[in-house]
């Protein structure tokens, strides 16, 4: 009786065990394998406390526009021409007009009266400005206006002057959703914020005066994101989509739904959305096309020899061959706030760099921030070379070009302080076309010499390659007419160079890797009678 009890309870127990495990199984597999993938939501904040149809009920309402920048797009026309007229700089200044209110930037008022005071630059680049203005109680909309004067001499003496408008645009700011839409838009060709003008080129914003200081207007937090108007939702991230809500509403994203912003790059330059919005602060926007450059220095190598930097003039002519056709290429060569390491720093004074000795490594790995890789190239600017190659891996994200007197002189013919930063642009915008995917493995014209061998070799390379007036063919490099990509509009045998770049190649293992490489031949390797042979055939000693 004892035994029968007692197998009776081991039985019990057992089928109890086997129960219990069936249990687990079946709650692990529901909780853990078959559950689809969570995501981070907000709360929706109860708005049935606050007032729909209001605009602005906790502050006084009022407007601020910012200008980040304006720059002047008349020096490449200027230095193209012989002459001083490219050292003189433009003289400048903006007028605001917000609902019939002006702000005139060169008066510049104190109690002990009015300084003028005006932009004396190519580029004002970090020079911000700010103007702001009082607005009606639940005003909807402000009429703004910017307009950019440039003033010159006149007379015979020219000891007159006169302001004359340049450009102009108006536009209209809603308090409602913290827009605005005219002759700047969300998404139109030049950018939001972004305005590219005959003359002038503007980068700017405009916001109100917000109670919870997150940058969204409060019509907008209780309508359409539902958020707290009482509360800074600037670092939320209800999606958890890795990017806070207030990017998201400016650039036209849901804040309440998750987008994969590691992959996101609507405007195909390289930079995806979680890149964009870390260089905010550097003017990226994640529907224009940006290209970003680091550029650092070298020391010279006696008073004789002085520093090799890259000049403004230079840096002023490739930024307007790219805003021509509507891309931004900005350039770090000592932007104030940068990060350690960044751009502008002097370096080691070398002869000669090659890309065969891998001595840019060095430069790429001590003097170029970790956390800029895969958004900026890096370009250093030194004594002597002249090369796009890969530092790590097979990646063309890595620049060195020339500048000293000898090879401006000696190689590309430059004699002079004008022709001399124009034949520097044209270099760096030759390596910078390689980090943009044209090499001699797709543009047969790309870094073919072949002219040189003799002179039917320089007809035949003519017949097939002479059209393509580019600063990738090294027959026209040192030609200062061009000092541009060709667009591809110069007959049989040219390249579209703009309409062939892939601003994502700097980031991207090349398909061809490259043997130890020929660079153009100077006078120190060749001679000085075959050097001016090579010179005249490239066209840069007569068009001075």
């Amino acid at each position: 009786m004892y035994l029968r009890y007692k197998q009776k309870l081991i039985i019990g127990i057992t089928l109890l065990v086997v129960v219990c495990l069936v249990i687990s199984s079946i709650f692990v597999y529901y909780n853990f394998f078959d559950k689809e993938e969570e995501t981070v939501e907000q709360e929706p904040v109860d708005v049935g406390e606050y007032d729909l149809n209001a605009i602005s009920p906790y502050t006084n309402q009022g407007l601020t526009l910012e200008i980040y920048r304006i720059r002047h797009r008349g020096l490449l026309d200027t230095i193209m021409q012989r002459g001083n007229a490219w050292k003189t700089k433009p003289s400048f200044y903006f007028i605001t007009n917000i609902d019939d209110q002006e702000y005139i930037s060169k008066d510049i008022w104190s109690r002990k009266g009015t300084t003028e005071t005006l932009f004396n630059t190519w580029d004002t680049i970090f020079k911000e400005n700010k103007v702001q203005r009082d607005a009606d109680e639940e005003q909807e909309k402000s009429e703004i206006t910017i307009s950019i004067l440039e003033r010159t001499s006149i007379g015979i003496l020219g000891l007159r002057s006169q302001d004359n408008e340049m450009d102009s645009i108006s536009f209209t700011y809603d308090y409602r959703t913290g827009r605005w839409d005219g002759d700047d838009s969300f998404n139109d060709s030049d950018g939001y914020g972004h305005y590219l003008g005959e003359t002038f080129e503007m980068w700017f914003n405009v916001y109100q005066v917000d109670y919870d200081l997150d940058g969204i207007p409060y019509w907008t937090e209780v309508n359409i994101l539902k958020t707290d108007p009482k509360k800074d939702d600037s670092k939320l991230d209800p999606d958890g989509d890795g990017i806070p809500t207030t990017w998201e509403w400016k650039w036209g994203y849901d804040p309440n739904v998750y987008d994969n912003h590691s992959i996101l790059d609507p405007d195909k330059d390289g930079l995806e959305n979680t890149e964009e919005y870390l260089m905010e602060k550097w003017f990226a926007n994640p529907f224009s096309q940006d290209i970003y450059v680091e550029v650092d220095n070298t020391e010279g190598a006696g008073l004789l020899h002085p520093a090799h930097v890259l000049w403004e003039e230079s840096k002023q002519i490739m930024i307007e061959r790219f805003a021509q056709h509507g891309i931004n290429l900005y350039v770090d060569d000592g932007w104030p706030d940068g990060p350690v390491n960044g751009g502008g720093e002097l370096l080691t004074h070398y002869d000669r760099i090659s890309q065969d000795s891998g001595m840019m490594l060095q430069f790429y790995r001590h003097h170029f921030p970790e956390e800029r890789r895969g958004i900026f190239r890096y370009l250093l600017i030194c004594h002597s070379a002249g090369f796009c190659h890969p530092s790590e891996f097979n990646v063309y994200d890595t620049m060195a070009v020339g500048n000293s007197y000898e090879r401006n002189i000696k190689s590309r013919g430059a004699f002079t302080p004008r022709t001399m930063r124009m034949m520097l642009a044209s270099c760096i915008l030759h390596e910078l076309g390689h980090s943009l995917g044209i090499g001699p493995w797709n543009v047969p014209g790309n870094d073919n010499i072949s002219f040189i061998e003799s002179r039917d070799a320089e007809r035949e390379y003519l017949e097939k390659h002479g059209n393509y007036k580019s600063v990738m063919n090294y027959y026209y490099i040192y030609d200062k007419t061009i000092v541009d990509y060709s667009d591809g509009s110069n007959g049989d045998g040219d390249f579209n160079d703009y309409g062939f770049f892939d601003l994502t190649f700097f980031q991207q293992n090349a398909k061809v890797v490259e043997d130890p490489g020929f660079e153009l031949p100077g006078v120190e390797e060749i001679g000085l009678v075959k050097a001016m042979i090579l010179q005249s055939k490239m066209r840069h000693i007569f068009p001075l």
